[in-house]
Formats: structure tokens, C-alpha cells, sequence
């Protein structure tokens, strides 16, 4: 007679919040997309709206190619002996919003057309950059070990090497304490 005994139990995992509404918002978004063009298409005609999504997607894709251009440039500069960082930083971000707004134009439908030129405007951008920046670092922290750790642990470590001038520019470097060395105090 063997006796079984039961498999050992899972722990509970509780599903994110974000989890459970992410997918309940995408598809209030697809309904209000949807609902939006079919109200166009009445009042100014099917083939205005296929003008305007082929519109949508071609601008979308110039505003595409143009931020991942943009975007090379910013590396290569930044690759250069004698770079400014900053610069390729701005550059960077600035990019990444763009090629945002590029892909939310590419997006069939109207209220993703309006976020992505949202994305491509520079005052909102710049809005949208400083908004992300501080939702980021309000984040609350990860777990131990985990990718997002790993990345916290990294731009905690670039802004702790950066020494600001008076002038505004940044210069990498570190400030090296040596305990066995004591100081003389002031030199006379």
C-alpha cells in the first residue's frame, strides 16, 4: 500500500493592479477608437477618414525615421573622444518621444493621433519628458536581484559619477577618499 501524498502547494500570488487594468483599458481604448471613427465617417464621409488614418500612418512613419536618424546621430556623437554628454542624453530622450509619436500616429484611430502629435510637439514633449522623469523616480523599488533593480542600480550610478560646474557643463569623474592619508589641516 503506498500512500501519496499531495503535490506541495503554490504560494498565492496576488495580480498586479496594473495587470488587471491594463488589459480592461486597451480595450476601452479600442471601443472609444472605433466609436470615434464611426462618428467622423458620418459626419464627413468614409473616405475622409481613410485619408486621415493613411495620413496618420505615413507622418507617422517620416516621424519615425526622422527620431531613430536623430537618435544614431545623438550615439555617434556620443561615441566621439570629446562628447558632451548632456547633449547625447537630450538627444536621446527627446528620440524616444518622437519615435512614440511616430508609432501613436501610426496607430489606426483618432485619439492616438492626438497623443502621438502630443509626443511630437515640443513644448507638450518636454512637458511629457519632465512628467516621466518624475513618475520614474517615484517608483517604488524592486525587487532584490530583479532586472528592474539592476537599471535602478544603474542610473542611481550615472547620476552619482556626474560632477555639474558652475557653467552648467557635466564632467564624469568620482572624488577618491583615502582614510590612511590624514590631512595636515590648512597650509600656512
Amino acid at each position: 500500500m503506498t500512500t501519496s501524498t499531495p503535490p506541495p502547494a503554490r504560494p498565492q500570488q496576488r495580480r498586479s493592479r496594473a495587470r488587471t487594468i491594463l488589459p480592461l483599458a486597451l480595450a476601452a481604448w479600442a471601443v472609444l477608437e472605433i466609436w470615434l471613427l464611426t462618428v467622423v465617417a458620418r459626419a464627413a464621409g468614409g473616405f475622409t477618414v481613410l485619408l486621415l488614418l493613411v495620413a496618420g500612418f505615413v507622418l507617422g512613419g517620416a516621424a519615425v525615421k526622422r527620431a531613430g536618424r536623430s537618435a544614431w546621430r545623438s550615439l555617434a556623437a556620443a561615441a566621439q573622444p570629446a562628447a558632451d554628454p548632456t547633449a547625447a542624453e537630450a538627444g536621446t530622450h527627446g528620440a524616444a518621444l518622437a519615435m512614440l509619436g511616430g508609432l501613436l500616429l501610426m496607430v489606426p484611430g483618432l485619439v492616438s493621433d492626438a497623443a502621438g502629435l502630443l509626443c511630437l510637439f515640443p513644448p507638450t514633449r518636454s512637458l511629457l519628458r519632465r512628467a516621466a522623469a518624475r513618475a520614474l523616480s517615484r517608483r517604488r523599488p524592486y525587487d532584490p536581484g530583479s532586472l528592474g533593480d539592476l537599471l535602478q542600480q544603474a542610473r542611481t550610478a550615472d547620476e552619482q559619477v556626474r560632477i555639474h560646474r558652475p557653467d552648467g557643463k557635466i564632467v564624469q569623474g568620482e572624488v577618491v577618499h583615502h582614510p590612511e592619508r590624514e590631512d595636515p589641516g590648512p597650509r600656512r
